[in-house]
């Protein structure tokens, strides 16, 4: 049991058992005071509506370099093994008119037309590596999420991005580091000095030779060098920022849909008589197990009281966002909120993909790639079955990315 009487609450940087941690965060409140990394200190917000009012507050910024008044007044070291995820300069934390500029520029690759286009390269990945795994002799246990799981988001990032082969495997591990919370200061120093080595090569390759592809109109944008375009910090970070969230985001969701109803024959069997249902099981794994469990950080630009909670946010405070906690908000989703169930009515109401203005741009790209790999896996593997106890599943070693580290299955079920 994990116990917050400590205040402010130390997180478990490797994420040992987050949905303890996350529902004793909610039962202290709407908000708690929590210490990350360094003695650095901040909120955990867990409540659902609380979270929404505060990222539709324009006087909530995502910007560390103009709003982080601890940072600013020098008292984070230099070697914070977060700095990743607070001094990048992309869409993800820019303010005002910076994420207007930004948001423009990506949003393009993301709209319907481009995302609804990508259905039959997404369905021939996924029967390609379908295929592979239909080789494996019926028996083995087969890790589901290096051999496809991990691979199919993978490879369809590559081909929004335009990732050439050669740096792909290099590419996305080296980036995937990046969330793994409880890595050393040096150990986080030497990360992303490699992440920028192959952002700064996959710009490069997109110099060399262009393609219709989004890191190339990102490089245009940049070398064109208009008003609206990008500085070469914000094209490296904008680029992390896609692959980031364009692969582990939805690994995770369909790691941990493929491990909960391989758990659950009964709800597998009513998903398997009717298909159509298959994204009503997705937003319930959006909701019941967020594919980041939380993000850092918001910071309000000057003190903000919200009179439902009574709370003041002191000018500068960190923000951690907890969507785990908000979705398995009880309040709002029932007594029963920590069980999974497809059918649930509140289903939807989660904040898994964020709320307001940085509402995540891959969203639907994201809901799509997960439609498609659970059914043609389901319908190619019918009887596939865990090869553990689904508790003995090892969590990923993060407080932010939230999914199973390796899903091992029997593809043809128990003999």
């Amino acid at each position: 049991m994990i116990d917050i009487q400590r205040c402010p609450h130390r997180l478990d940087l490797d994420g040992s058992d987050l949905h303890a941690e996350s529902a004793a965060l909610r039962a202290a409140g709407p908000a708690a005071r929590i210490e990350l990394p360094g003695g650095v200190t901040g909120w955990s917000l867990t409540d659902p509506a609380l979270i929404k009012r505060l990222l539709t507050d324009p006087r909530i910024s995502r910007d560390a370099s103009r709003h982080w008044t601890a940072d600013l007044a020098g008292e984070v070291p230099a070697d914070w093994p977060l700095r990743m995820w607070t001094d990048v300069r992309n869409a993800l934390t820019a303010y005002g008119p910076d994420h207007a500029r930004l948001r423009r520029l990506i949003g393009p690759a993301f709209s319907a037309r481009r995302v609804r286009a990508l259905a039959p390269e997404i369905e021939r990945i996924t029967a390609g590596l379908l295929d592979r795994l239909a080789a494996h002799p019926e028996g083995e246990v087969v890790d589901l999420r290096a051999e496809f799981i991990w691979v199919l988001p993978l490879m369809v990032a590559n081909t929004l991005l335009g990732v050439p082969e050669e740096i792909h495997d290099a590419f996305r591990s080296t980036i995937g580091r990046t969330f793994e919370t409880g890595a050393t200061p040096e150990e986080a120093v030497r990360n992303a000095e490699a992440v920028y080595v192959q952002l700064a090569l996959l710009a490069k390759a997109k110099r060399e030779e262009p393609g219709d592809d989004v890191t190339t109109a990102l490089v245009q944008a940049r070398d064109e060098e208009t008003g609206g375009g990008l500085d070469e910090r914000e094209l490296l970070d904008n680029l992390l920022l896609l692959v980031g969230a364009g692969h582990e985001t939805t690994v995770n969701l369909i790691g941990s849909t493929i491990a909960q109803l391989a758990a659950d024959p009964q709800q597998l069997d009513q998903l398997k008589a009717d298909p159509a249902r298959w994204p009503d099981a997705v937003e319930e794994t959006l909701r019941h197990q967020p594919p980041v469990a939380n993000i850092l950080a918001r910071f309000p630009v000057e003190d903000v009281h919200d009179e439902p909670t009574g709370l003041t946010f002191v000018r500068g405070d960190l923000l951690v966002v907890n969507f785990l906690a908000a979705g398995r908000d009880p309040a709002l989703h029932g007594e029963d909120a920590a069980r999974y169930d497809h059918t649930r009515p509140t289903r939807r109401d989660h904040l898994s993909f964020g709320h307001g203005v940085h509402y995540c741009l891959g969203a639907e790209l994201a809901r799509l790639e997960s439609r498609i790999a659970l059914a043609a896996l389901f319908e190619r593997f019918p009887c596939l079955t865990l090869a553990v106890p689904a508790d003995e599943l090892r969590p990923l070693p993060s407080f932010i990315s939230n999914g199973p580290r390796e899903l091992p299955v029997l593809l043809h079920g128990r003999a």
